[in-house]
């Protein structure tokens, strides 16, 4: 390789970089950062997980496991020990796992990034199959394995007590989050979209600072910059390499590979997805970049799917948590899960 062929690759990677920093992407990362950090800060995640106990009705365990993900906004990286917790605390083997599952897919990083980056109907797939899936995963491996577990006393020590002004909160952050896309479908001009989104960034930094006391806004704004710091240099990182991927990866390996939607492509995603590891939202300026290179819209969602799943170093902790019994019966059906989701997905959109 020719330091000119380096130089010209590593410009390539800052146009992608210049690209992706466009002031319209911001606009929907920053208020998806301060959402999360207010869920991370001001929701009580006891609130939610007390619903995991073994005397918890099974409709309400799984259904709060599958969403609880948006709620709690967790990613790949606090999943596992939010899971690890409750699985030793009592919760079933069923409703960990569909937590498992879900919650890494459906953070309301990864979902609000994943539409506005790859479209809205990967965005809500995304979202609404891993819900779904998550719940099958759950009720195979409680039927399989349920029955032979001691039983588990129910989870103790939960039930702190919401802020009043949570709910109201979160409505508001919704907005904000939500207001430019709207406008912006609307046919609004960029301009008139700022000085409609202004108003409203203001009422709601206004009710926040009446609403929460100072040691509330210093927690909130303490998660959300720990989120910050601790997302945006990977995710720059894998915007820049992903860049790069698309300018020297043979378009015809990945056709070959990943391309169209048949089973076995589908597969091949899942399988790569599941051993490398992705950080949060990283994984979609790559798979951006590969479906450039002709990856087919299925296996991109079977990709989104296993990849904050399962990573080598995750399939590790779960079989340390679980057992190595439980734990690779649970990368089996992930792996199977995403790959027909995936190919599902593929058949509906052509």
């Amino acid at each position: 390789m020719t330091i000119d062929y380096l130089m010209y690759l590593i410009s390539v990677g800052f146009q992608s970089l210049q690209e992706y920093l466009a002031l319209h992407v911001l606009m929907c990362l920053l208020p998806a950062f301060l959402l999360a950090g207010a869920i991370a800060s001001l929701f009580s995640k006891e609130s939610v997980l007390k619903f995991f106990g073994a005397d918890t009705p099974k409709y309400i365990s799984y259904t709060v496991a599958a969403v609880s993900g948006c709620l709690l906004a967790v990613c790949s990286c606090t999943a596992l020990p939010l899971f690890a917790g409750i699985y030793k605390r009592g919760a079933g083997i069923g409703p960990a796992t569909t937590f498992l599952f879900s919650a890494p897919a459906i953070n309301i990083l990864a979902v609000v990034y994943t539409a506005k980056i790859l479209g809205y109907d990967i965005g809500a797939a995304r979202a609404i199959l891993a819900v779904i899936m998550s719940v099958f995963i759950g009720l195979t491996m409680s039927l399989i394995y349920e029955r032979k577990e001691a039983e588990k006393s129910s989870i103790k020590t939960f039930g702190e007590e919401e802020h009043k002004h949570t709910v109201e909160l979160f409505i508001l952050l919704i907005a904000v989050l939500v207001a430019p896309e709207f406008m912006s479908s609307w046919g609004w001009k960029f301009t008139n979209q700022i000085i409609a989104w202004i108003p409203l960034i203001a009422l709601t930094a206004y009710l926040s600072i009446k609403w929460f006391s100072k040691e509330e806004l210093e927690s909130w704004m303490g998660e959300t910059w720990f989120l910050i710091k601790q997302i945006t240099p990977l995710l720059l990182i894998g915007v820049f390499f992903a860049g790069i991927i698309v300018e020297v990866l043979p378009k015809e390996i990945v056709a070959s590979l990943v391309g169209g939607n048949s089973i076995a492509s589908n597969f091949v995603a899942s399988i790569v997805a599941a051993l490398m590891y992705f950080s949060t939202l990283t994984e979609v300026p790559i798979i951006k970049a590969l479906t450039l290179l002709g990856m087919g819209t299925g296996p991109s969602l079977a990709m989104l799917l296993a990849g904050p799943a399962l990573s080598l170093p995750s399939m590790i902790v779960i079989n340390r948590v679980m057992g190595i019994k439980k734990g690779m019966t649970y990368i089996f059906f992930v792996i199977v899960v995403a790959t027909i989701s995936g190919y599902i997905f593929g058949l509906t959109i052509v």
